[in-house]
């Protein structure tokens, strides 16, 4: 008995011996464990952290490469069109001729009249010897001569940097001109001249409160303009000093390799680390000259953040850290006196650590989740960055297609003014254009704002039709536009916002339907639910392009969304369009539909309840005259005829020119010829043109044949005239669109045509004296020259104190109006507004309207809570500042 206590008493020593080697090889492993984990979390986060802070200093390099790249293209279009401007002025100067009296101290009076009313403080003549005539100014010494001379005597225009006899620096430029000197010789070039300091400021090369320093070289590093002084040391010194004695190599490696670009004619873009500084030096030639603009963006400011934010990541990384080590205490802590206590509860605390592993893969999965979705948005944020231009592209179209037609018809001055007023109104949408990109932020935050005032639904779609008719012309893409039902022209809403939302939906329809391709416009009214002040109306554009997919119409409103096909690949676009537009119409109470099909196109269905103007609509009647339409389109043509039945004529239609020439034959065969017929051009048979020419050999001159199209007719305008077109109407076909152009026909029969078609813009304003108070030479030039041609006469303030001066001093209601710019010296605009409305005068009360560059909804109520009545922006529009005149002065 006693031997089998005793082996029984050993068998529960070895089990007990057993059971605590168990729990000393778990708590050992538990303890290495911990250890391990705790330095793999410190090494993780410590790498994560480094990697981290160099990511950051590569994403500041890139920020600052772009901001460089963008700011240098900026300065150098500013720099070009600053020099345009001047060499135009020196041109104007040089138009003046030599009196045949050779009375040469008059000509030389007019020659410095002119160029200082322009603004210049230097001219003379220059010989083919490099010798200077100052008519004006004190003498000059052109510091780089040779490459200004053989320019000019090549009958280049050239620029270059001179000096006067006081040391000043001086920008001169130079145009050929040949006259008698007074030396007997004959000049080859008239030259004018203005201060280095002038030429800064235009290139915002002294400005204080930019990150950058900026410099205009010669292509040997000697200083041309430098940050508003003009100066002639080396720029590559200063390379030399960025590096140190100890790193002349690399500076002069760097040197050689920016010498290079610069003899190729490419640009040079680097950072440059030295041991005491780095910065990004980005180099690129400016027009007009073999000058070179240089501009350097420290890094040390940059550094010095993101020294401070990876000191504060750091910090957070070993706060986490030591959150995690600490629960880590904890939670082995527990597990190891549950280990002490039994096996069972170690086992139990296992699977509890298993669960919270799982959660925590769970957590990560979501995190990982989160982590791409925000990537995806940055990379649809960036690719918006760099396709931007697609969004302006259309209104650009236009503009250089238009001026290119102007140029190529100099001698036509009818297709001058038409190429110039669609130039106009193509950069009024591109300004608004760049308005809603600067506003993009409010757009994404909901907090976009709307400027509510009149609009006239003909001038919309015809503003839209001369932007996409470029485009349109381009891709030989069949184009037509249809109205019907049009009550009410004249309503209330954002005109910015709606021709913008209309160029979005037309410009996807001309980038997505190939060519030979057709795209419908279709604009119709009804009565609004929302009551007998408002017109519901519709919307159509469609087209026969490409189409999406079903997948893509869920979320073609989303920010940044494009359809990811080959179909859209080589297609530029921001993927912002359609989010834009969707947020205008919602903002107008608005709504808009899609529906499409692969291959088959596209048709989008705008709704808007639009505010009826309160405004007296002209009285539009026309004499019962017997007219004839012409189109293939039915629509078309029973809108045109309820149009023109309202305004009084007796109108008759077709679809084609073989029964349109029936109806003419017969109308004279009885003799009650038409008045006046209007043959669309592109009819199905014979055309416009064929139709004109037989109706002109079968029945003469007599009857007025007009041309509609919703195209530009520039191209076939000598063919129609010549066939016997006698004028042109633009689609789409409003009552007031057929009245006006009806009504010269109209007046010449009536023997009344310049009453009824030579009235001039502003014609009510002739001899009304306004106050304009502008700070910039320039501005007041033109606003002087444009408003002048009105009949307005103009007295100028240089600033809003001068403004208050010249107010305060003239006699009661001397003045009809002030013009007021915002931003001045000495007095800014709102100030002298509030001074002129404190004054105890009668006329104090005159009305003051806003001209300026600042253009956004806040800065107009801004102009409105200091007391202005309206508010224009520029670039000047004359019809719009006519338009605000006469509604305050004759209210």
């Amino acid at each position: 008995m006693q031997l089998g206590f005793w082996i029984g008493l050993d068998i529960r020593r070895n089990l007990e011996n057993e059971k605590k080697q168990k729990a000393d090889k778990s708590i050992r492993f538990l303890v290495i464990s911990l250890a391990g984990v705790c330095i793999l979390i410190i090494g993780l986060f410590t790498l994560l952290s480094a990697y981290m802070n160099k990511r950051s200093t590569k994403t500041i390099e890139e920020v600052g490469r772009m901001y460089m790249n963008s700011m240098n293209e900026q300065i150098v279009l500013h720099y070009e069109t600053v020099i345009s401007l001047r060499l135009s002025q020196i041109n104007a100067i040089a138009d003046t001729i030599m009196p045949k009296d050779d009375d040469r101290e008059a000509f030389l009076d007019t020659l410095e009249y002119s160029a200082q009313a322009r603004g210049f403080t230097y001219l003379a003549f220059y010989s083919g010897d490099g010798e200077f005539e100052m008519i004006y100014g004190e003498k000059v010494e052109v510091l780089d001569p040779q490459p200004f001379l053989n320019s000019l005597k090549k009958g280049q225009e050239k620029i270059a940097v001179a000096r006067d006899t006081a040391g000043n620096g001086v920008v001169l430029m130079g145009i050929p001109y040949s006259v008698p000197m007074e030396d007997g010789s004959e000049s080859i070039s008239l030259v004018g001249g203005f201060s280095t300091e002038y030429m800064s400021e235009s290139l915002f090369l002294d400005e204080k409160d930019t990150l950058v320093d900026s410099y205009v070289i010669r292509n040997d590093g000697s200083y041309v303009l430098r940050g508003g002084s003009f100066a002639t040391q080396i720029f590559y010194d200063r390379m030399y000093e960025t590096f140190g004695e100890q790193n002349i190599e690399t500076a002069e490696y760097h040197i050689q390799e920016m010498k290079t670009a610069i003899e190729a004619g490419e640009n040079y873009s680097v950072v440059l680390r030295g041991p005491y500084s780095k910065y990004h030096l980005y180099c690129i030639r400016l027009p007009y000259s073999e000058w070179y603009l240089v501009t350097r963006l420290p890094f040390d400011y940059l550094d010095a953040v993101i020294t401070d934010m990876g000191r504060d990541w750091t910090h957070m990384v070993y706060i986490a850290c030591g959150i995690m080590v600490v629960a880590l205490l904890l939670i082995f802590g527990q597990s190891f006196k549950m280990a002490k206590a039994q096996m069972q509860e170690l086992k139990e605390a296992s699977e509890t650590a298993n669960q919270e592993r799982r959660a925590a893969e769970e957590a990560r999965r979501v995190a990982e989740k989160a982590q791409g979705e925000a990537e995806h948005a940055n990379r649809a944020k960036s690719e918006f960055l760099s396709n931007m231009s697609h969004d302006i592209r259309t209104p650009m179209n236009a503009i250089v297609g238009m001026t290119t037609i102007a140029i190529a018809n100099m001698n036509n001055m009818e297709q001058v003014q038409n190429c110039l007023k669609k130039i106009a109104l193509s950069s009024k949408h591109l300004l608004g254009l760049i308005n809603d990109v600067l506003d993009m932020s409010k757009i994404e935050s909901g907090k976009m704002t709307l400027n509510i005032d009149q609009v006239s639904l003909r001038e919309v779609m015809d503003n839209i039709v001369n932007i996409v008719q470029p485009q349109v012309k381009a891709k030989r893409q069949h184009f037509n536009i249809f109205i019907h039902d049009i009550s009410v022209e004249n309503v209330c809403c954002d005109n910015v916002r709606l021709n913008q939302v209309m160029i979005n939906l037309l410009g996807n329809a001309v980038k997505f339907t190939p060519e030979e391709g057709a795209i419908n416009v279709s604009l119709f009214e009804e009565e609004s639910p929302r009551g007998e002040d408002y017109i519901r109306t519709h919307l159509y554009v469609k087209d026969t392009g490409i189409g999406m997919s079903k997948e893509y119409m869920t979320k073609i409103f989303d920010s940044f969304s494009r359809e990811d096909t080959a179909r859209v690949q080589k297609t530029e676009g921001t993927g912002l369009g359609m989010a834009i537009t969707k947020y205008i119409v919602d903002a107008m109470d608005g709504s808009i539909e899609v529906e499409s099909e692969l291959g088959r196109g596209s048709e989008f269905h705008v709704i808007l309840d639009l505010l009826k103007a309160r405004v007296q609509e002209a009285d539009m009647v026309l004499p019962n005259w017997n007219m004839l339409v012409v189109d293939d389109d039915e629509q078309l043509c029973a809108s045109a005829v309820a149009a023109l039945k309202a305004i009084g004529v007796i109108p008759d239609w077709c679809l084609n020119a073989e029964e349109a020439i029936r109806k003419v034959d017969e109308k004279h065969r009885n003799h009650d010829d038409y008045r006046v017929i209007m043959l669309d051009w592109k009819l199905p048979g014979m055309d416009g043109i064929t139709a004109a020419r037989e109706i002109r050999r079968l029945y003469g001159d007599d009857i007025p044949i007009l041309l509609i199209s919703a195209y530009d007719w520039s191209d076939i305008e000598d063919e129609a005239r010549a066939a016997g077109v006698t004028g042109f109407i633009g689609k789409p076909l409003f009552k007031s669109t057929l009245y006006y152009g009806l009504q010269p026909y109209v007046a010449q029969d009536l023997g009344e045509l310049n009453a009824a078609s030579g009235r001039m813009e502003g014609v009510k304003l002739g001899g009304k004296r306004i106050l304009l108070a502008e700070d910039n030479d320039i501005n007041w030039e033109i606003a002087n020259e444009l408003l002048s041609a009105v009949g307005l006469e103009l007295d100028w303030a240089e600033n809003g104190q001068i403004c208050l001066d010249k107010f305060r001093e003239s006699p009661l209601y001397y003045y009809e109006a002030v013009l007021m710019d915002v931003r001045m010296p000495v007095m800014n605009g709102y100030e002298a507004t509030r001074a002129i409305r404190a004054l105890e005068r009668e006329d104090s009360n005159l009305p003051i309207i806003a001209m300026t560059a600042d253009a956004f909804s806040e800065d107009v109520k801004k102009c409105l809570d200091s007391g202005m009545n309206a508010h224009v922006a520029k670039p000047i529009d004359v019809k719009e500042v006519c338009r605000q005149l006469e509604k305050f002065i004759f209210g």
